[in-house]
């Protein structure tokens, strides 16, 4: 494992008012949060360029959002993971073929215990989307790990019977496969999830993002630099600096699963990005290789889910207008979202607390590709790092 990637010491950018003011159209125009952090990256001879962006009130006090405030990724999560679980495979750990029984206990005995892990990287393990595991923290009981383990992998969707094919059931996208993924990473491994991603993927990239415990430790700020998420009474009302996904926290409390729990800045995620990108281009040999990625964005029958990403549908996509098709990104529920085009070669992200106060606010639909536009938009005028 390499310390940094050279070709990832990305040119310092100031912030941008063209940027800030992307970020402000998502709170004041869309009204789709109460803040926004932007970034794009950008390749120019040879050089990655990062330009951020932050606009609105960070905390419940009034304090202002800048472009180092710390978001809950939500389900951006998943391409950590994935990643992640790119590396594994390249150590040789296990293999795509492994089943999940074969790492998973619990598992062992379920529709899903011969279900090869990557059907469950690819959402067409057969599994249903969710299912609200942390109900009897509601009720002021415990979650027993193993039984929630065992209702995840017992979670077979009645129309997908007998055994998978070669690319699996019908894709539907699964919180619970990702939960039993990250789970079958940690005990392949040796060591807890955050730690394994801090390993393969953000300590070689020089990156801060990390579980809200990582965070906790190596930050005294953490407390102010996150942005709120949704107000619960049953969690006690404000949700801050721990993660909103009621599994995540019932099963990963202060720690990542598969499926949720990094934070993160907006520059981490486009950094990220532009990491992948390197890969694909063959610049990121030292971290991996090209083949290593393919498995995880190449388009598979039955719609635009990938593995640990989706493409971009042909009507209505998230990632807007500007970028090609071959663009592949992931969302987040809390009002996060990544889209990377290797066309050409941008990576852009927006970051925002869009279910604070409540999670009854969908204006991120409008928001998200709008502001995709203007950040492909901006990435493609930039002719050399802006100054």
């Amino acid at each position: 494992m390499t310390s940094s990637i050279p070709a990832l010491k990305p040119a310092t950018l100031r912030r941008r008012p063209e940027l800030d003011a992307l970020a402000a159209r998502a709170v004041e125009h869309h009204r789709a949060a109460p803040c926004a952090v932007v970034a794009a990256a950008f390749l120019r001879d040879g050089q990655w360029h990062v330009g951020e962006g932050a606009h609105g009130a960070q905390m419940p006090g009034g304090a202002t959002a800048d472009t180092d405030t710390v978001f809950d990724l939500a389900s951006v999560t998943k391409p950590f993971t994935a990643v992640t679980l790119a590396r594994v495979l390249r150590h040789g750990l296990i293999s795509r073929e492994t089943q999940l029984g074969v790492l998973v206990r619990e598992a062992q005995g379920t529709p899903s215990g011969h279900i090869p892990i990557e059907l469950l990287l690819a959402h067409r393990a057969g599994l249903e989307g969710h299912r609200p595991l942390y109900a009897p923290l509601e009720h002021g009981r415990e979650v027993d790990r193993y039984a929630a383990l065992v209702e995840c992998a017992t979670a077979r969707r009645p129309d997908c019977t007998g055994d998978p094919g070669p690319e699996g059931f019908a894709p539907l996208y699964s919180d619970l496969g990702y939960l039993l993924l990250g789970t079958a990473m940690a005990r392949a491994s040796g060591v807890v999830l955050d730690a394994l991603v801090e390993r393969e993927v953000i300590a070689p990239l020089g990156l801060t993002a990390g579980s809200a415990r990582q965070w906790r430790a190596r930050c005294a700020h953490f407390h102010e630099r996150v942005a709120p998420t949704e107000v619960v009474p049953w969690r006690g009302g404000l949700v801050h600096a721990v993660v909103h996904d009621e599994n995540a926290f019932a099963l990963g409390g202060q720690g990542v699963c598969g499926h949720a729990g990094m934070f993160g800045t907006a520059r981490d995620v486009a950094v990220f990005g532009a990491a992948l990108l390197d890969v694909l281009s063959g610049r990121g040999k030292d971290w991996l290789e090209p083949a290593d990625l393919q498995p995880l964005i190449r388009v598979r029958p039955g719609g635009t889910l990938r593995a640990g990403f989706d493409g971009k549908s042909e009507v209505g996509s998230s990632a807007g207008t500007r970028c090609s098709m071959a663009a592949f990104g992931h969302l987040g529920f809390t009002g996060t979202s990544l889209w990377i085009d290797p066309e050409q070669s941008v990576a852009v992200c927006m970051l925002s607390n869009r279910v604070h106060p409540t999670r009854n606010n969908d204006a991120i639909k409008a928001a998200r590709p709008d502001v995709h536009d203007g950040l492909f938009a901006w990435a493609r005028e930039q002719p050399v790092a802006p100054r």
